[in-house]
């Protein structure tokens, strides 16, 4: 369940950055997606200290994508709360 778990957040991860950097004025999708972020943040922290693990190169790598994840959450939620200005 752990490599499992681990591969679905990266591949997410990876769609998830390209796709946010095509939307960066879009604040709906934003806004949806870094609350599916912060969704896949308690399952990976959930998974991580949960679920019993070897200390290997894939746990580094697992609680690195997960920190990683925290802060891209924390980028879309910049970007999906802030106030566009709208004169120019």
């Amino acid at each position: 369940m752990f490599s499992f778990v681990f591969w679905v957040l990266l591949i997410w991860f990876v769609v998830n950055v390209i796709w946010m950097w095509f939307v960066l004025n879009k604040q709906i999708y934003q806004r949806t997606f870094a609350w599916i972020n912060v969704a896949c943040i308690i399952i990976g922290f959930w998974v991580f200290y949960g679920v019993s693990h070897d200390a290997n190169t894939l746990a580094n790598c697992f609680i690195w994508l997960n920190w990683i994840n925290v802060v891209l959450a924390c980028v879309q939620f910049y970007f999906g709360y802030r106030k566009i200005s709208s004169s120019n």
